[in-house]
């Protein structure tokens, strides 16, 4: 293919000479003279293990060269300028509108469907709200009809950027449609990882997503680290047992949006560090910000509640997780208990947790927190979904989804497990707690 790359600083400058690489005609384009002349003479313009060297054969074999002006598009523009912060925190896009616009304009004198990917990373909606009108203004076509547009985020990591570029853990491109996602899929032919074909704005989510959760874990294992080393402990021997669990730790697990955790460890567990903390005069401060973080969510899911106007709510699950009957800590017991609370008239349905099977420590501990259990539960799942306006799903269940399903009568069907996957059939009134 003929690829324009608009933008030969750190990302563009690794693309392209990849790119070229793999057999296609690349032309970097940067308004830095010295970038373009760097480039031209097979020279790096960044410091790269390996990059140097894909440079000069690209310029030698003539499938790469620089430009301080493109003349045309080729079959791909891929935009990789910056989107720095501006001084209050948000995201500067000045760099990225002159060169839409600047592509517009090239795109208006095109006889072909060009894809323009946008590689740089921006906040979701910007290029809905923002590119994509700007290139139909500046061209005068329609996106989608006459060129293609998508969101294609990189994930390379400076000093392996080359070997990242061939080998990533997946290929991001979000887009409208089949047409623009096959040109971009063909361009990364030779890329060593799976295509995850997703919407623009899945993708804009997925880099700051991928980054948010790079800066928690390094605030996290600093955190551990400081503790660690006041208690005498080997930081680094514990934070390597705890990356060898791929089972929980380094894993799906507990990285699904849902509702706020609890149970009778992870609560209780967090609180004693932060007190161990304070007693050493160790300030951990995100760590320290978990509990309120959980706090909020549980609140989130009351105003859902609340925002709906309705008085009557059932409860589908009152244990922490699915499969269990523990009831210590549990979110739900606590937002059924706010609800109590505020009024609402709640039924409660749990299969695991029923007056009959409890005994000890569940038994008084359902007493001493919602009292007004044994009228609060039913044993019947039809009675507690016809006799409330909103129904909340807090635990999953083929029994719950299969109740719930075809549920078209008006009443609400709040989500705070995901019961229900988008591609399949769901209640006409229903919201998920995060998505």
């Amino acid at each position: 293919m003929k690829i324009t790359v608009f933008g030969m600083g750190y990302v563009g400058c690794v693309s392209a000479a990849c790119l070229a690489d793999h057999g296609h005609q690349v032309v970097g384009v940067d308004v830095d003279e010295t970038k373009v002349a760097l480039v031209n003479e097979g020279r790096s313009p960044i410091i790269e293990p390996g990059l140097e060297e894909l440079i000069q054969g690209g310029v030698e074999s003539g499938s790469l060269v620089a430009a301080c002006r493109a003349s045309s598009l080729g079959d791909v523009a891929l935009v990789c300028v910056g989107t720095p912060s501006n001084e209050n925190g948000s995201l500067g896009l000045n760099h990225m509108i002159k060169v839409i616009g600047e592509i517009g304009e090239l795109l208006a004198a095109e006889s072909t469907f060009v894809v323009i990917a946008i590689r740089s990373t921006v906040l979701p909606g910007t290029v809905q709200d923002a590119i994509i009108p700007l290139l139909e203004t500046k061209s005068g076509k329609v996106c989608g009809r006459d060129f293609g547009v998508c969101m294609n985020p990189e994930f390379m990591r400076e000093t392996t950027a080359v070997k990242d570029f061939a080998d990533p853990p997946f290929t991001v491109i979000g887009s409208h449609d089949d047409r623009t996602t096959s040109r971009m899929a063909e361009a990364y032919s030779r890329v060593n990882a799976p295509v995850e074909r997703t919407s623009i704005r899945e993708a804009e989510m997925i880099k700051y997503a991928c980054n948010a959760f790079h800066a928690t874990k390094v605030c996290f294992a600093n955190e551990i680290g400081n503790l660690a080393k006041q208690l005498g402990v080997d930081s680094h021997r514990v934070m390597d047992i705890l990356c060898q669990d791929t089972k929980l730790n380094l894993s799906p697990y507990y990285l699904k949006p849902g509702f706020a955790f609890g149970g009778s460890c992870l609560p209780k567990d967090l609180r004693a560090i932060l007190y161990k903390a304070r007693q050493v005069d160790v300030d951990l401060p995100m760590l320290g910000s978990l509990l309120e973080s959980n706090r909020k969510h549980l609140e989130l899911a009351f105003k859902m509640v609340h925002r709906t106007g309705k008085s009557s709510v059932g409860v589908l699950g009152l244990s922490f997780k699915a499969g269990t009957d523990d009831l210590r800590e549990s979110p739900i017991v606590s937002l059924t208990e706010s609800l109590i609370g505020k009024g609402y008239r709640v039924k409660v349905y749990d299969e695991e947790v029923t007056l009959s099977k409890i005994r000890g420590a569940n038994r008084r501990y359902i007493e001493q927190t919602i009292p007004h259990i044994s009228s609060l539960m039913s044993s019947s799942l039809e009675d507690v979904i016809q006799s409330s306006e909103v129904v909340l799903v807090s635990k999953k269940g083929r029994q719950f989804a299969e109740a719930l399903q075809n549920l078209s009568d008006g009443r609400i069907v709040i989500d705070l497990v995901r019961l229900f996957a988008p591609s399949t059939g769901r209640p006409h009134l229903y919201e998920g707690i995060c998505w």
